[in-house]
């Protein structure tokens, strides 16, 4: 299982990497949070299922190592949270990641979100369109 591993780890290894360099934007945590990937990934390598590829699995230990160790969300007090600007929901920033950094399918975002293969198509198109007008208001505000 160790030589097997090993392997997984070589091919897989700059994806993992590249994913959690996006989530943080620091090379450091990126290697961290990669490192603790696999070392969680060959503790349970026995209970993949294979319902989605090694790849998606891999990520998904990933965000999830993000967001338990690094990322915890914290209570706004309510006056924080009525002051709240809107602005595009984390998991339309994930997807858009996911497909456009990371190369996934639609299939296999969706299944690390545990949705359907079509929300994770809505969810990227909303927010690639959701880029696309911050970058024409940037251009805009540039003239």
């Amino acid at each position: 299982m160790a030589e097997d591993f090993d392997a997984v780890y070589r091919q897989h290894y700059e994806l993992v990497y590249r994913f959690a360099l996006r989530l943080c934007g620091e090379a450091s945590l990126a290697e961290e949070i990669a490192q603790e990937t696999f070392y969680l990934a060959l503790r349970n390598y026995a209970k993949f299922r294979g319902d989605s590829s090694l790849a998606t699995w891999l990520c998904g230990i990933a965000k999830r190592v993000y967001w338990t160790n690094v990322k915890r969300p914290r209570a706004l007090p309510l006056e924080e949270e009525s002051q709240r600007v809107p602005g595009p929901d984390i998991e339309d920033r994930e997807v858009f990641t996911l497909r456009t950094f990371c190369d996934l399918s639609h299939a296999e975002i969706a299944s690390l979100f545990g949705k359907t293969e079509s929300w994770a198509r809505v969810t990227y198109y909303r927010a690639r369109q959701m880029l696309q007008k911050a970058m024409e208001e940037a251009d805009d505000d540039d003239k």
